[in-house]
């Protein structure tokens, strides 16, 4: 199973349409807010921390870069040509490698896995952007990824950050520059119900090792200057104890 045609061309068009920089998107935040924070929590689970790591859903890369000052063999895998693109230039020394991925393909996954090996995977809000039908097959390519020895953060916004975004959205000065392309090209931020990200993940075989709430941080401010946060959930998650 792929994605649909429509959820592809949406992030195709987005990421098409997005300017330049760090920063420039709406989740797009400082490394040091998202995965420095986040590898606090992942690191003590890893296994073997010399498995290569893989950025899914990199977008422009600048997670991946951070990723890759850390660790020996970062690949941003993304499903969209434009983001990579995006990563690529914004990564002129080479420090990670970047790889086009529909991370909903049981194929595509195995290939990399064969190329690869085991590998620990960084996941930052993606399964909530997923169609409903694709949130499964995206774990099991996710399980696949992993192998024996991989394990796996994935930090997803509940359901309380859709109120959020709709409620900025319906603001009387519509929606913050950074959010309207996101809406505009039909992307569902917090579709996911908040027990989806375990209850797939074990359906894929695996184990949810940690998990606790850390806001996913924006690069967006309300109109009195407040960054705007998400409340959100994380997990680590692999094969055994």
């Amino acid at each position: 199973m792929s994605v649909t045609s429509r959820y592809r061309m949406a992030w195709e068009s987005f990421w098409s349409e997005a300017p330049e920089g760090q920063g420039a998107v709406f989740w797009d935040a400082e490394p040091m807010l998202t995965a420095g924070r986040h590898l606090a929590h992942f690191e003590p689970h890893l296994v073997d921390p010399g498995l290569p790591m893989i950025d899914l859903g990199c977008g422009n890369g600048t997670q991946t870069r951070y990723l890759a000052e850390r660790f020996g063999n970062v690949v941003g895998a993304d499903l969209s040509a434009a983001a990579l693109d995006h990563a690529r230039r914004a990564d002129p020394a080479g420090r990670a490698l970047y790889r086009q991925l529909d991370a909903t393909d049981k194929a595509e996954a195995q290939t990399l896995h064969a190329e690869l090996g085991d590998a620990n995977v960084y996941v930052r809000g993606v399964l909530h952007q997923c169609e409903p039908d694709d949130r499964q097959p995206l774990a099991d390519a996710l399980a696949t990824l992993l192998g024996d020895r991989g394990r796996a953060f994935l930090v997803e916004p509940s359901q309380e950050s859709k109120t959020i975004l709709r409620d900025l959205a319906q603001g009387p000065e519509g929606p913050p520059a950074k959010l309207a392309p996101v809406l505009r090209h039909g992307l569902t931020p917090g579709a996911a119900p908040d027990e989806a990200v375990p209850e797939h993940l074990r359906a894929a075989g695996l184990s949810v090792l940690a998990s606790g709430e850390l806001p996913l941080i924006s690069t967006e401010y309300t109109g009195d200057g407040t960054r705007i946060e998400l409340p959100s959930a994380w997990v680590v998650a692999g094969r055994g104890r």
